[in-house]
């Protein structure tokens, strides 16, 4: 995943300040034929590039909308993949039309033509990756995660299609996407497999007759992020 912040101070959603605690994370798509992040994120900060029609949504009200999201995810100006953190995770956004604002995070996925698979397929990972970060920061399942016609059928967000529309034309749905969030979540905790029948080669930093002097010399290791480093006595 490749995480950015610019937060959206402007915003009236964000200087609302009201926060909440996230039950849950809500999944969006644009709707719109533009899959540039500086569309929706900005000012430019050298990696969006320059909007030209200067309508992203850090200003009060966006195109004349009370609407803001926690997250966008699209291209750079170089075409490359990032997913932009636009809210604080726990504040309160304006992205259901409904009571999920309340509970949700919520994230747009920036659509093209819908037909472009490779964009998606880049898309729909960064996607995940993200749901999977969230589930971690949250103490979240994959099975707290929604598109929004799903809120909408649980009677918790407006009337949308978003992205089963777009999913679909891909081969994917929500529960794949739940699945594939499952997946992602159950790699980041599998633990490291043990070494076996292979040399070690230690590195000794220095040998020291007055303890304090290791343990300066071993807190120093550690803070150059030598985190393995340890006293051997003897």
């Amino acid at each position: 995943m490749n995480l950015r912040k610019l937060i959206f101070t402007n915003n009236d959603c964000y200087k609302s300040g009201k926060k909440i605690r996230p039950t849950g994370i809500m999944v969006h798509s644009t709707g719109a034929n533009n899959p540039n992040l500086k569309r929706y994120v900005g000012p430019d900060d050298g990696w969006l590039g320059k909007n030209q029609y200067n309508n992203h949504w850090n200003q009060s009200c966006p195109d004349g909308r009370q609407v803001c999201v926690h997250a966008f995810i699209g291209k750079l100006k170089d075409g490359s993949i990032a997913t932009y953190q636009t809210l604080p995770w726990n504040h309160r956004g304006w992205h259901a039309g409904g009571e999920a604002n309340n509970t949700h995070i919520g994230f747009e996925i920036c659509e093209d033509g819908l037909t472009d698979k490779t964009y998606f397929n880049q898309v729909y990972k960064e996607a995940v990756e993200l749901c999977a970060y969230l589930c971690k920061q949250y103490k979240l399942t994959e099975k707290d995660i929604i598109g929004h016609y799903e809120g909408y059928q649980k009677k918790i967000a407006s009337n949308h299609v978003d992205p089963s529309h777009w999913f679909t034309k891909h081969g994917k749905s929500m529960d794949i996407f739940r699945a594939d969030v499952k997946k992602e979540l159950a790699k980041s905790i599998t633990p490291s497999k043990p070494i076996s029948g292979k040399k070690l080669y230690r590195v000794q930093i220095g040998a020291y007759s007055v303890k304090a002097n290791a343990e300066k010399q071993l807190a120093n290791a550690k803070k150059a992020g030598f985190s393995d480093a340890f006293i051997n006595y003897g």
